[in-house]
């Protein structure tokens, strides 16, 4: 992972961007690998951890019945997520993951390991789904984590 941060980092000065981050089934794993990079102060302006359906709402103004409709771990609600923090802080790239840790949670539709990544820049918007192996809940928000930074990394390209 430190890797691929110190990557994004150093892509992210040259190229003078800033990048914004809410994240919930990773709990602020992915802003503290970024902000662990040297540096990262020069591009990274705001984490959220919107862990519950009411900071999803509150914070990032998540329409209500979009998680009653879809779920907060959805497709829909990324889109949202990733959409609103955007309008919180200007950055160019705005990042938002949310998803099922486990080991509990998960359902036959909506397993554990199931996690949903939003990737904004400028006008474009890219929401990957990802079905992780349910080897325990840190190994899906490190996996989560390392998808989203080569994720992130092939938006720069």
């Amino acid at each position: 992972m430190k890797s691929l941060s110190k990557i994004l980092v150093s892509k992210l000065i040259k190229k003078k961007l800033k990048i914004s981050i809410a994240e919930s089934c990773t709990g602020g794993l992915l802003s503290s690998t970024i902000t662990s990079v040297s540096g990262s102060s020069k591009v990274f302006i705001l984490g959220l951890i919107v862990y519950s359906n009411k900071s999803k709402v509150n914070l990032l103004k998540v329409s209500k019945s979009i998680i009653k409709k879809f779920g907060a771990v959805s497709k829909e609600t990324c889109l949202a997520m990733v959409n609103n923090l955007g309008k919180i802080h200007k950055t160019e790239i705005s990042v938002s993951i949310t998803g099922i840790a486990g080991p509990t949670g998960g359902s036959k539709k909506k397993p554990v390991g199931l996690v949903f990544l939003g990737i904004k820049k400028g006008n474009k918007i890219i929401i990957k789904k990802y079905k992780f192996k349910n080897k325990g809940r840190s190994y899906i928000q490190r996996t989560a984590v390392n998808n989203s930074l080569k994720s992130i990394l092939n938006t720069l390209k």
